[in-house]
């Protein structure tokens, strides 16, 4: 076993959190997951644990420079002619913490601190990394299960799909055998998805100066907003801290004169930012003035959002006179100017299907550089030629205002498949089961499918899996029922696609 993976495990004679809850050796698994530190981008120890546990059992693996990994199990006892199923789900979490949580917490070193609520799983101040721990989970208790009736197994681990699907992307399908794949990444139980939208991240860079200036130092803070999956949650129109950042910038200029020299807000381009910084540099006579309009905005921004959020909170704090290196004004209003009039939210829905969304944009990530002001966005769209039009415009705005417009981590929408045998299964063994018909559905957020329908046409591919609750942010909750019930689901499922 790695060594990474005994610092951050369970020490030896402590009982696990989730010991003894059923099923057992899914939530094992889950636990073992959560002490191995695997943010996106740091998948190494995570993969290896993957590799030991193969080799243990005597599992053929294989395991790629992007520390993607693949094993496969025979069918079990008298399936073993039957046509193979790929399982899939991938590594990496998004790694969220609230600003007053343990300031010495390193999601690079420290193992997740679990905890346990009526039938909910969630870590301690941060993400709990059910989007996608649970698949793994679920993974590595199928393979490690020799009682189970399956057809030939292969069991896919991918590596960064949350910060833009980059293993799954490097991925080499060729020697993949089967033809049909659940995923296992959606987090409503009760849900067949058949189709996902396609995206990219896009960067904004606006190039800035600096001058010396000295007044009264305030930070302004913007915190307690709900923020979420910037996909499935950008239906529900919560508030974007960054761009709210920037209405609070802009509406503050027409007060009195400030110069900005601090601004930070978000964590990930697809979490919808929850929290966001400012520092500025005022004149002192003009403090009562300063304090009189964050208090008003912040009323004005609860009163807009007062059926959505709950927990707003918008101050100030004085530092004390100061002398620091400010954006100039021609700067400053060029960032501002980004902030108020790039593309954020729902763009369109879908004609066909009022309450699913087709097209959107989260500017999930501004940070202030020492060379230029980044602000970093996600773009979705299950139309292709939509995806392209929403970035041109953001090109076409960045670039009009002096900045550099930087494309990355594009991948293709997973299309409908009008006739699938697996998702025919699938409704059918979840109705016997539950005694009620799943909701065959579309999502708006990325799944690793299409990439892998894109490489392997014909594929039939459905997702499913339990209930999650908030994530990627530190509400994040795993239902344990849901997850018990996904369990046989998978498991019948997986009998019958022996016969198929």
């Amino acid at each position: 076993m790695p060594a990474l993976f005994r610092i951050f495990g369970k020490r030896s004679g402590r009982m696990g959190v989730l010991e003894g809850i059923e099923p057992k050796n899914v939530f094992k698994y889950f636990e073992d997951i959560c002490n191995i530190p695997h943010g996106s981008g740091n998948m190494e120890a995570i993969s290896a644990y993957c590799v030991s546990f193969a080799v243990e059992r005597g599992l053929e693996c294989e395991r790629d420079d992007s520390n993607n990994v693949l094993i496969r199990k025979k069918g079990s006892a008298g399936c073993e002619q039957a046509a193979p199923l790929l399982l899939q789900g991938h590594l990496d979490m998004v790694c969220e913490k609230n600003f007053d949580y343990d300031p010495k917490f390193d999601f690079n070193k420290d193992p997740l601190r679990l905890a346990v609520m009526d039938d909910m799983v969630y870590a301690k101040g941060t993400t709990l990394g059910g989007d996608d721990g649970i698949a793994v989970a679920y993974m590595l208790a199928i393979l490690d299960d020799d009682t189970l009736k399956h057809p030939p197994l292969e069991c896919l681990f991918t590596t960064d799909e949350e910060t833009g699907m980059i293993g799954m992307a490097a991925f080499d399908t060729t020697s993949i055998k089967a033809r049909r794949m659940i995923n296992i990444d959606n987090e409503t139980e009760g849900e067949i998805l058949t189709s996902s939208a396609g995206g990219r991240k896009v960067h904004c860079h606006i190039p800035i100066r600096f001058v010396k200036k000295s007044g009264l130092a305030y930070d302004i803070v913007i915190c307690g907003l709900l923020g979420g999956h910037s996909g499935s949650e950008i239906d529900k129109y919560r508030g974007n801290a960054n761009l709210l950042m920037g209405r609070l910038l802009h509406c503050l200029s027409g007060r009195l004169d400030y110069s900005i020299y601090y601004l930070k807000g978000g964590l990930q381009d697809n979490a919808i930012p929850r929290e966001a910084k400012a520092s500025v540099i005022i004149d002192s006579k003009d403090a009562a003035i300063f304090e009189d309009f964050i208090t008003e905005f912040e009323l004005t921004i609860i009163n807009e959002y007062r059926k959505i959020e709950d927990n707003i909170t918008i101050y100030c704090e004085a530092k004390g006179d100061s002398t620091e290196s400010v954006l100039t004004d021609k700067t400053q209003e060029r960032v501002i100017f980004l902030l108020m009039t790039v593309s954020d939210g729902i763009t369109k829905m879908c004609p066909e299907a009022e309450s699913i969304v087709q097209t959107s944009s989260n500017a999930g990530i501004m940070r202030l550089r020492d060379e230029y002001f980044s602000l970093i966005i996600s773009i979705r769209s299950s139309i292709k030629s939509e995806k392209i039009a929403l970035s041109d415009k953001i090109r076409y705005l960045t670039e009009t205002i002096g900045g550099e417009y930087i494309e990355e981590s594009d991948y293709p929408a997973w299309e409908y498949r009008e006739k699938s045998p697996l998702r025919t299964i699938t409704a059918n063994t979840y109705e016997e089961l539950f005694n009620k018909k799943p909701r065959v559905t579309a999502i708006h957020a990325g799944l690793e499918c299409g990439i892998m329908y894109d490489k392997i046409g014909g594929m039939d591919i459905i997702s499913i899996g339990p209930d999650i609750e908030d994530i990627h942010t530190p509400k994040e909750k795993l239902s344990i029922d849901s997850v018990r019930r996904t369990w046989q689901l998978l498991v019948k499922v997986m009998e019958k696609c022996v016969n198929e």
